[in-house]
């Protein structure tokens, strides 16, 4: 018989800095100074994105992207970009990391067994996860480990581990930290893939803290129950992440949305019968908010309605922070009233090769109400003063 593991506490941070999705739009077209067409297409795609603003470590968008007297634009290289990366997440990883701990009654710096960094938009080594343990001073005996390159559904396989751990022990206390920070790979490309990507993506992380320790008087918990992971057939190629010269290239394709709405019910319906879960047991759905149209889709095929208003709030406000945008998602369904003890919820996200994560958590409600969490912390923007190149 499995031991029930929890979802002690959740953490989400966005940096400072933001910026309206209408202001993106006019310094996109501004940017790419294409033809009239083009322009057609970046004002549908924005105004119909259905977010309001994005998040990002760039303070200086101009100095980024810098414009020379002769109308001509600079893109920073790779090793620019990752060199940014590297001085922004280390601070992200950090503060996820002591938040999320010191919002857990139950949970102290020395408890903490394992640690797992979750991100696709970087790489430093040492990493994240020594970074957390030698500046929160963890004991040096932390197993660590690391999710890298796997894309939005990678909060999965992240969550799926620290759950087997702390089934394999019942003294683990596991951290989980995923820190993205999408805006610094933006591309300045005409082609319908890169202006798609580039209206949706924003900076984000989030934490979550795991073990197998029975919910403390008043707390609110998600209990984990099922993972699940499938791969659609024959769409290899509809969302992509590869590495160029100039920061990391995302090729999201226009049929991304209707190729999960052909195969969202055929993927979802076997899991919930094997777990004799029905979509009318269903209390909250924590839907990865890729994009309104995939929201749009998945509803449509499972003959939902309005029942993604959570994933729809974070992607108004947030845009798709990749992998920690699921965290997100939860930790307000988290922080919802009740109306039962127990509450069954359904969490799925997508990523490249299009994979299909799908989880299955109970909401444990306490009769008293805790300490309510804070919705986010806002950490400093990485400044840029002048072109950094």
């Amino acid at each position: 018989m499995s031991m029930s593991v929890y979802i002690q506490n959740i953490e989400c941070y966005v940096p400072e800095n933001f910026y309206a999705q209408s202001l993106i739009m006019e310094k996109m077209k501004n940017w790419l100074k294409g033809s009239k067409k083009i322009n057609r297409y970046i004002d549908a795609i924005y105004k119909e994105s259905s977010i309001g603003k994005r998040h990002s470590i760039i303070s200086n968008s101009d100095n980024f992207f810098s414009v020379s007297d002769k109308e001509e634009v600079s893109v920073p290289t790779t090793g620019v970009r990752n060199q940014l990366f590297m001085q922004a997440a280390k601070e992200m990883f950090v503060s996820i990391a002591q938040k999320v701990i010191d919002g857990c009654d139950n949970v102290s710096f020395s408890d903490i067994t394992h640690v797992i960094t979750v991100s696709c938009t970087g790489f430093f080594n040492p990493g994240p996860d020594y970074e957390i343990i030698e500046k929160l001073n963890l004991n040096r005996n932390v197993q660590r480990y690391n999710i890298g390159f796997m894309g939005c559904h990678a909060a999965f396989p992240a969550l799926r581990l620290a759950n087997a751990i702390c089934q394999a022990d019942s003294n683990a206390t596991v951290l989980v930290a995923a820190v993205e920070l999408c805006s610094l790979h933006v591309q300045l490309k005409d082609d319908l893939n890169s202006i798609l990507s580039g209206a949706i993506f924003a900076d984000g992380g989030g934490g979550v803290l795991i073990s197998s320790k029975p919910p403390t008087p008043g707390q609110t918990v998600f209990e984990l129950k099922h993972f699940e992971s499938a791969i659609i057939p024959n769409s290899r190629d509809e969302m992509t992440w590869t590495i160029g010269d100039n920061g990391f290239e995302m090729v999201l394709s226009q049929n991304v949305p209707k190729i999960i709405e052909s195969n969202i019910r055929q993927i979802l319906m076997p899991i919930l019968h094997s777990q004799e879960i029905a979509l009318s047991d269903i209390d909250h759905w924590a839907i990865h908010p890729g994009g309104r149209a995939i929201l749009d889709k998945i509803e449509s095929s499972l003959n939902l309605t309005n029942r993604f208003q959570v994933s729809r709030a974070v992607l108004r406000q947030y845009g798709n922070m990749s992998s920690a945008t699921i965290l997100f998602v939860l930790k307000r369904i988290l922080q919802e009233q009740s109306t039962k003890s127990d509450e069954s919820v359904l969490a799925m996200a997508f990523g490249p090769g299009l994979t299909v994560e799908v989880a299955t958590l109970t909401k444990l409600a306490a009769e008293v109400t805790g300490r309510p969490l804070t919705e986010s912390i806002s950490v400093p923007a990485v400044s840029i003063e002048a072109p950094i190149y």
